[in-house]
This record gives structure tokens, sequence and C-alpha cells, in this order.
């Protein structure tokens, strides 16, 4: 199978909570946000989305709540990581965690989950 028509056909099993869409506002993604977007793609979406209907999701979704919407917290968080998320502080610079940031500000916030049926 060609690389591309692989990486089209694993992106379009993403979920669409996945797909770091602009706000609800429109408004296409500025340069910083779509850093941001590749990062995110590169390094947190193996995590925070489901891949296939079978697997496992390991971290939550996330988006412009996340974390309380505080973007001091959510830089943080990204650089200094927790007991199970990596820190990405040497790995990204200031300006890469801002524009990941910037990225996840764009994200609206997931719809809570259906109640369970009785």
């Amino acid at each position: 199978m060609n690389r591309g028509v692989g990486i089209a056909l694993f992106l379009l099993t993403l979920p669409q909570s996945a797909w770091a869409q602009p706000a609800e506002t429109g408004t296409p993604l500025d340069d910083t946000q779509k850093l941001g977007q590749r990062l995110f793609y590169q390094s947190c979406v193996v995590c925070h989305t489901k891949p296939q209907i079978t697997s496992g999701q390991y971290g939550p979704v996330l988006s412009k709540d996340s974390l309380g919407g505080q973007e001091e917290v959510m830089r943080a968080f990204i650089g200094n990581g927790t007991t199970r998320m990596p820190g990405f502080k040497f790995q990204f610079a200031p300006t890469q965690i801002n524009a990941i940031v910037a990225n996840l500000k764009t994200v609206p916030a997931p719809n809570p989950p259906a109640p369970a049926a009785r």
C-alpha cells in the first residue's frame, strides 16, 4: 500500500473530535495554531485519540476546556508531564508548546457521553 494512502486511511479512522477544527467562529487556523496541530499529530495523537474502534485510548480527549481551559496550566502539563504522560520540555521549545496550546484552544469541547440505556 502506498504510504500516502495509508496515512490518509489512518486519518479517516480518527474520531471527529480528534480533528483540530477551528472554534465555533469558523476562523481559519493561524500559522501558530497550524504548527501546534502538526506537533499534536506527531506526538499527542497516539494517546489522546482512539485510532480504531477496537483500540483503547490512553489519555483524555483534549480540547479548549482541558485543564479548565487555563493556558498556563496546559503549558506546564505538556512541558512537565505526569506519572502517566511524558513531559515534552526537552523535545519541544517553549514556542512549540505554546503552539500546541494555541491549537488546543481552537478545538471544541467534546459532547458529554449519552446516558446509559436502561
